[in-house]
């Protein structure tokens, strides 16, 4: 396993510029921090890097005449920093040329614990109209790192430091995650300026909130695209349509009949014949053209169907007469009286019928 563990770190190293690895110092430890670079042509970054080994050694001692006289040692050669940066807390070597007539490297340093990078404030949500919008800050991309003005130590440091300088011009140090840039933000804390907060915003602090490792290809700058601006780098520029030096259509080069893509030529097989559904019951014939048009028979013929159930009639059928009216005489048929009775004749209507019944019983009484 110790064989492909070495492997895979040594291929690791191939494919980076520069052998970057993850800190495995704790927080306890010290080294120099570089306060000043004044060396353009050495990539060390002031502030964030701690040199914390040198030649393959770890520096534990803070005298720096140690350090000096390790370093005029390598005068005529390279010498090799072991740098701890505060990014993401990672590690990486870097072989830096020692000039003989001055064995110098030129950064400034200063024997400092790695903790100290830990005292970083993250800004999360500005409101708007507030110090910390009048100011610039960023939300989500800014990290309060530290002052011009002292030393700020502890997660309550800033808030002292922010009483000290109520209504009064405040210089902070910020680092933008997204553009990897440090600059100095002036910004005045106030009571009065109609928020919650005497910079109105939230920050962060503690772990979670520690300065990122850097991004390998920063987004565009404000404002500018990011879609539109970018190009391969093999990309030719192209001119705009509305560009005059763009030659007119008809200078164009004909275009070759090969070049097209002909489609591939399919033959559509014709529909299948539809034959009519057998005959149920006297049902007329379907001809399914449609799904709708099926729907629509199939509730019709339910409908006809339930109609003859229920004895519904039909609009072509004669509905049956209407009762005759009181009082309406009719002519009725009358059978032939028999022989040796009288002839009598009775009115249609049953109350005249019992009236004469009683003149004729009153007759036959008297």
């Amino acid at each position: 396993m110790s064989m492909f563990g070495a492997l895979n770190r040594f291929i690791s190293r191939l494919d980076s510029d520069s052998p970057v690895q993850r800190s495995t110092v704790s927080h306890g430890a010290f080294g120099f921090q570089v306060l000043r670079n004044k060396n353009q042509q050495i990539p060390i970054e002031p502030w964030y890097d701690f040199v914390i080994g040198i030649n393959g050694r770890q520096v534990d001692d803070p005298d720096p005449n140690l350090f000096a006289t390790e370093v005029r040692n390598c005068a005529g050669s390279t010498v090799t920093l072991t740098l701890w940066n505060a990014k993401g807390s990672r590690l990486r070597d870097m072989h830096i040329p020692v000039p003989t007539p001055s064995p110098t490297l030129g950064i400034t340093l200063q024997w400092t614990p790695l903790a100290t990078t830990d005292d970083v404030w993250h800004v999360l949500d500005i409101i708007p109209d507030s110090p910390a919008d009048s100011a610039g800050l960023l939300p989500y991309g800014d990290y309060i790192i530290g002052t011009p003005e002292g030393i700020v130590h502890g997660e309550s440091g800033l808030g002292e430091l922010v009483e000290d300088y109520l209504s009064r011009p405040l210089r902070l140090y910020v680092y933008n995650h997204e553009y990897a840039v440090t600059r100095l933000v002036t910004i005045t804390p106030s009571r009065s300026w109609g928020g919650s907060g005497a910079l109105g915003c939230v920050l962060g602090f503690g772990a979670l909130h520690r300065l990122p490792a850097p991004l390998t290809e920063p987004p565009a700058a404000p404002g500018e695209t990011l879609f539109e601006t970018a190009r391969l780098s093999g990309d030719v520029a192209r001119p705009l349509a509305s560009s005059p030096s763009q030659p007119p259509p008809s200078s164009y080069p004909p275009v070759q009949p090969s070049d097209l893509l002909i489609p591939a030529s399919m033959t559509i097989p014709p529909p299948l014949p539809t034959s009519p559904a057998p005959q149920r019951h006297g049902r007329k014939v379907r001809h399914v053209a449609s799904p709708n048009r099926a729907f629509d028979e199939y509730f019709k013929e339910g409908e006809e169907k339930s109609r003859e159930e229920d004895f519904v009639p039909t609009a072509k059928a004669a509905p049956p007469p209407p009762p005759p009216k009181l009082g309406v005489a009719t002519h009725l048929p009358v059978p032939p009286p028999s022989a040796g009775e009288p002839k009598q004749t009775k009115s249609p209507d049953p109350e005249l019928d019992d009236e004469e019944d009683m003149e004729h019983e009153d007759a036959t009484v008297k």
